[in-house]
């Protein structure tokens, strides 16, 4: 078995471990337990706890096929921008990706508390999203600040609506409130900019 091969096998428990445990507590000592492998391999293959975690959540996004699909919709400017939002939120908001939530946001949680140890993850965080958001608008024609910041607007609405399913919010009320609020900020830029 190549290099490779073993470090996307030991990866592979890694994810399925961190989604079934989250990672508040997590130790290299326990996790390299649980996976079948040593602190030494694991900080051999992905640094330090701290890079592991990151690259943990990042090879989790890619097991949730709704989440990955997400930046595809986002920029299809083949759509008006609300349309690209409206099935942005229904990939979001799908279900099944509630495991990826739990443990998106118990990273970003550690991250506030430790944003020097986290920076890689905090710079994604901060500009992925909103980054695609914001193109999608300036391709509709929007005024490149007048998009930044309603991309930020986007962004943490759906961040607020994913910890409302998160904490037990009713997935169809969700739904409706991401529509409307899309629709409100949509609006309202569009008559600010008459």
């Amino acid at each position: 078995m190549s290099e490779q091969s073993r470090r996307d096998q030991l990866l592979d428990r890694v994810v399925d471990y961190v989604l079934e445990h989250g990672v508040a507590d997590l130790t290299l000592r326990d996790l390299a337990a649980a996976v079948g492998s040593n602190n030494r391999m694991l900080i051999y293959y992905f640094g330090s706890r701290d890079e592991l975690i990151h690259t943990a959540l990042e090879s989790a996004a890619a097991r949730f096929p709704r989440m990955v699909s997400l930046f595809e919709v986002l920029d299809d400017t083949a759509n008006p921008p609300a349309i690209r939002f409206h099935s942005a939120w229904d990939l979001i908001g799908a279900q099944e990706n509630l495991p990826f939530h739990r443990l998106f946001f118990q990273v970003l949680g550690l991250a506030g508390f430790a944003p020097d140890r986290f920076a890689g993850f905090l710079a994604t965080v901060g500009s992925e999203w909103s980054a695609h958001v914001q193109e999608a608008l300036v391709s509709d024609g929007w005024d490149p600040i007048e998009a930044m910041a309603t991309a930020h607007a986007v962004v943490a609405t759906w961040r607020g609506l994913q910890l409302t399913l998160l904490s037990g919010g009713d997935p169809v009320v969700v739904a409706e409130a991401a529509r409307r609020s899309i629709e409100a900020l949509v609006v309202q830029v569009a008559e600010s900019a008459v």
